[in-house]
């Protein structure tokens, strides 16, 4: 097995390519690509078979990422997310400085900052987000585990990190919040 610093070489020189990896993040397994480039993200949606009307989400490493890429964030979002105890993705209004194809149509953009080792550090190294979604088709059931992602999905990618493949521990998707106007979070997925 790889050790851990050379598969992050490995992902970044993927990522800055424009390639698109397989990886495992601080929930599921994912498929990720550079969040600030078009063509890689429209790669990802052509891989899940998705309509890019159907935004995907970012990892960022700091609290501070959000502010390049959400305009005028409610700074009581960071109270929020440190009281959490499990991953938790976080729709902001008004997105920035990310392609027309990752943001919703509405505008938002949906970010996470990444618990994970392996993300962080990539994240921190490529010094862009990266994009975060599940590795499978869409409308399948996201895998859970590296051995329960579809041949289709492995034969797609760029890159398949050779980190944390044999990982059993239990995992799940994160919960998702929409940020309001008024300071408080909307639960989309608990």
């Amino acid at each position: 097995m790889n050790d851990f610093y050379s598969e992050v070489e490995a992902a970044l020189n993927v990522l800055r390519r424009g390639g698109v990896i397989l990886y495992p993040t601080d929930t599921i397994w994912g498929l990720g690509c550079d969040a600030t480039n078009e063509e890689a993200v429209k790669k990802i949606y052509d891989i899940k078979q998705r309509d890019d009307s159907k935004s995907l989400i970012i990892l960022v490493a700091e609290e501070r990422d959000i502010l390049q890429y959400v305009a005028a964030p409610d700074l009581a979002v960071f109270e929020f997310l440190a009281e959490q105890t499990r991953p938790t993705t976080v729709i902001f209004d008004q997105a920035v400085n990310l392609p027309d194809n990752l943001i919703a149509e509405d505008g938002s953009i949906a970010i996470r900052i990444a618990k994970d080792d392996f993300c962080r550090h990539i994240i921190k190294r490529l010094r862009q987000p990266i994009v975060s979604t599940s590795a499978n088709i869409s409308g399948q059931p996201s895998p859970r585990f590296f051995d329960e992602i579809s041949n289709e999905i492995k034969q797609a990618v760029d890159h398949i990190v050779q980190w944390r493949q044999e990982d059993k521990t239990p995992a799940q998707p994160s919960q998702i919040v929409r940020w309001k106007d008024d300071g408080t979070p909307e639960y989309i997925r608990k």
